[in-house]
């Protein structure tokens, strides 16, 4: 009897090793992301519908919205957080933190409650239920879920569609100043002077043509804006992070940290976009695969374009370095040493009538 107990010690050893081993192989192959409880599958939300703290928000805008709701769903589009400035000549611009927290109190959306934001495959795919997650971000609501794959995602898990809308009570929506993260809402005069600090990853989450500047932006009056992207800026269009256009599932963490790889998880990024909502989606992947640090500049290329103002662009290609690993490699934001370099001879200048600078780098401009 005696002898056996060696025997069972080592097994039970065997076993917890085992386990450690499961645990540590499930880590590494990147079956779940490091933030997993930011996103909620339609499965998930079936199960917890009944959760007395649940709020449940479909935030697509009138113009899309199709009368079909996830049953106790309130109805709070995301554009009532933007506005036009038509001083600036800018649109979609956010509404600040008060007027943000009057919109949340005035849905019925309480500060421990579990938001649980919703959108559509067909135009948004988890890109306008960002900008609400990042503004929930921004206020330290410690509860905040997207919806994968929107309200499409919830009638593939065989959940039912309501036409009629919750209404929600109002209630005083008050996040502690303290709660309050204002780090992640930056502005250009935050980046300007951080242009080259190896600290600070500057990430355009629109299209490779809107980057090298072979596709123009426009301001809220038509006119178009500088051609190019922030200086020292990497490229990332934020259709790279779904499956595929039509789906638009998320891919699997693996993957994201690939496409990724050139990031140092341990500095900040900024996001930005055109006008904040795709920069939203991208800040938001970013906080779902571990990133800590992320920041928006909310205002993008509607600020940093504007020719009315002189902030510098670029049309240099930035990349990745090859060897670069997600968690553990600096990328300097500078051009000459964190990362390789494509010039593209003939790149447009900001007024898109003038011949394109060789180098690639375009100056200010007004």
């Amino acid at each position: 009897m005696e002898k056996s107990k060696p025997i069972r010690f080592v097994m039970i050893a065997a076993i917890l090793l085992l386990g450690v081993y499961w645990s540590v192989a499930s880590a590494i192959s990147g079956e779940e992301y490091p933030n997993t409880g930011f996103l909620a599958t339609g499965e998930w939300l079936k199960s917890h519908k009944g959760d007395a703290s649940l709020v449940i928000v479909d935030v697509r805008p009138d113009k899309i919205f199709d009368g079909k709701l996830i049953p106790g769903a309130i109805r709070m589009p995301w554009t009532l957080f933007q506005y036009e400035d038509s001083v600036s000549n800018m649109g979609e611009v956010f509404v600040g933190i008060v007027r943000a927290q009057q919109l949340l109190g005035e849905h019925g959306i309480a500060r421990n409650d579990t938001v649980v934001l919703y959108d559509s495959v067909k135009e948004d795919g988890g890109a306008t239920s960002s900008y609400i997650f990042w503004v929930l971000d921004l206020l330290g609501h410690k509860n905040i879920k997207v919806l994968e794959r929107g309200i499409d995602g919830w009638i593939d898990a065989g959940g039912e569609t309501a036409s009629a809308v919750r209404k929600a009570e109002a209630v005083l929506y008050q996040a502690p100043s303290t709660e309050i993260d204002m780090r992640k809402w930056v502005q250009a005069d935050y980046i300007m002077p951080r242009l080259g600090d190896p600290y600070y990853q500057i990430l355009d989450v629109r299209s490779r043509e809107e980057y090298l500047g072979e596709k123009p932006n426009v301001a809220l009056d038509g006119m178009v804006l500088k051609l190019g992207h922030v200086p020292t800026a990497y490229n990332n269009d934020y259709t790279s992070n779904w499956t595929t256009p039509e789906i638009k599932a998320f891919k699997p963490y693996a993957e994201l940290q690939e496409l990724y790889r050139g990031l140092d998880s341990g500095k900040a990024v900024i996001t930005y976009c055109h006008s904040g909502r795709r920069g939203s989606f991208g800040y938001f992947v970013l906080r779902l695969i571990g990133y800590t640090d992320v920041r928006l500049y909310e205002l993008s290329w509607m600020e940093w374009g504007n020719k009315r103002l002189f902030y510098p662009v670029e049309t240099a290609e930035h990349v990745f370095k090859d060897d670069a690993l997600s968690a553990t490699t600096a990328i300097p934001a500078t051009s000459g040493s964190g990362g390789k370099t494509n010039r593209k001879s003939g790149a447009a200048t900001p007024s898109g009538g003038e011949s394109g600078a060789k180098s690639g780098y375009v100056s200010c401009g007004g």
